[in-house]
């Protein structure tokens, strides 16, 4: 008998991230595919990015509204709120017999608080990590909490959801999936890119993705004015930004980034979403992956490209040594990207190593669903680290 997979996406990265885990699903004859779009994906000011899963062929199940006009605490909370209702309702209908989520935002944590009241059991990815700078460290934890199967991305994350009280029997070192595009997508040629942003690239290049950082009060705006006061000093220096997610102060970074675009648009580009295939394309073009996104941590060093990596918001994760910590302040900044261009890193990039895997993160996940238990129950029993760490089994 099939299993009904649910998969929930809602946000652009997080479906870019998971496309190839979809493709894998579709094609494994004992698994059924249930695709519900949340989040940003629905939200006009973020793109409607839900069109971009429909042209990429793949058929919408639910659609699910919770993103408010406020990116406030309380407009967030009001969205937490209004997912738990919804959420409930979509697997009442969709009768799924195992959700799939990956990360830590708060429609994530809401879609699986449904499904844990639900007697749903969740496949969680990328559990285990630390990111101290964002409250979706707490919500990453708690979503572990509620889930039944743990894909990590390294065997330190593996050891700290075990740590956490789960079961090893059921916790997974897969690697990360986002490196999987990396290998599987047909990049864009340095002419296609361009043509397809329109910007011819300069001298020299950095893509740029800053996000709230959403533990420190009344910092967020004034680290990304930091930022865009050291990139408007560069030279021979193209910016290519990504704009932020739907967190605390997002509309804010991103009315700011507006703002230093229309400076010198021969320069600067914005886009609300590249997308995964031009996002990963520009990583081949660029010097350096600039700001506080995770991208620059996973996906950034498979490209042999270092990242100037800002701030707290990424704090705790395992970096490779091409990942440049800095300060959230003018010197800070400047002072990294002067150590980007130095010698020592130009040194590095030739023998660097991605500590996240080997591309093949979707398969090995595909394979252990197929022989999962759906009727595992979601009551759980605490694993006392005192019994000792056992090696998962992918065989």
């Amino acid at each position: 008998m099939k299993k009904n997979v649910c998969l929930v996406t809602g946000s652009r990265a997080e479906y870019g991230l998971l496309r190839p885990l979809i493709d894998e699903i579709i094609s494994e004859a004992t698994l059924t595919l249930q695709l519900l779009v949340t989040g940003s994906h629905l939200s006009p000011e973020f793109g409607l990015t839900f069109q971009e899963i429909e042209r990429d062929g793949y058929e919408i199940d639910e659609k699910v509204e919770v993103v408010m006009s406020s990116d406030t605490p309380i407009g967030i909370c009001k969205s937490m709120g209004l997912g738990l209702i919804s959420f409930s309702e979509a697997y009442a209908r969709l009768q799924p017999d195992l959700i799939i989520v990956l990360g830590d935002r708060y429609e994530i944590f809401s879609a699986v608080s449904a499904a844990h009241i639900s007697r749903i059991p969740v496949a969680h990815l990328h559990g285990g990590e630390v990111t101290e700078g964002a409250f979706d460290d707490a919500l990453r934890h708690s979503i572990t909490k509620m889930s039944q199967y743990h894909f990590t991305s390294t065997e330190v994350y593996r050891k700290r959801v075990i740590q956490l009280g789960e079961n090893p029997d059921r916790v997974f070192n897969v690697g990360a999936i986002g490196l999987d595009n990396i290998s599987r997508l047909e990049l864009l040629s340095k002419e296609e890119f361009e043509k397809s942003i329109g910007l011819k690239l300069s001298r020299h290049n950095l893509l740029c993705t800053f996000h709230p950082v959403t533990l420190e009060k009344n910092s967020s705006v004034q680290q990304i004015q930091s930022l865009l006061n050291v990139l408007e000093k560069l030279d021979e220096t193209n910016i290519i930004f990504t704009k932020t997610n739907a967190d605390t102060d997002g509309r804010m970074i991103n009315q700011l980034i507006d703002e230093f675009v229309s400076k010198d648009v021969t320069r600067y580009k914005s886009f609300v979403s590249l997308g995964q295939l031009r996002y990963l394309s520009a990583m081949q073009y660029v010097d350096a992956v600039i700001g506080n996104s995770s991208s620059g941590i996973i996906e950034a060093p498979s490209f042999g490209i270092a990242t100037v990596n800002i701030g707290n918001r990424q704090k705790g994760r395992i970096k490779s040594e091409l990942i440049i910590d800095c300060e959230p302040t003018e010197t800070g900044i400047a002072v990294a990207l002067k150590t980007l261009y130095s010698p020592k890193i130009e040194k590095l990039l030739k023998n660097a190593t991605n500590p996240y895997g080997d591309g093949q993160t979707s398969a090995r996940i595909v394979k252990i669903l197929k022989k999962c238990d759906v009727n595992v129950t979601t009551q759980k029993k605490f694993y006392d680290l005192d019994n000792g760490l056992k090696e998962a089994n992918l065989d």
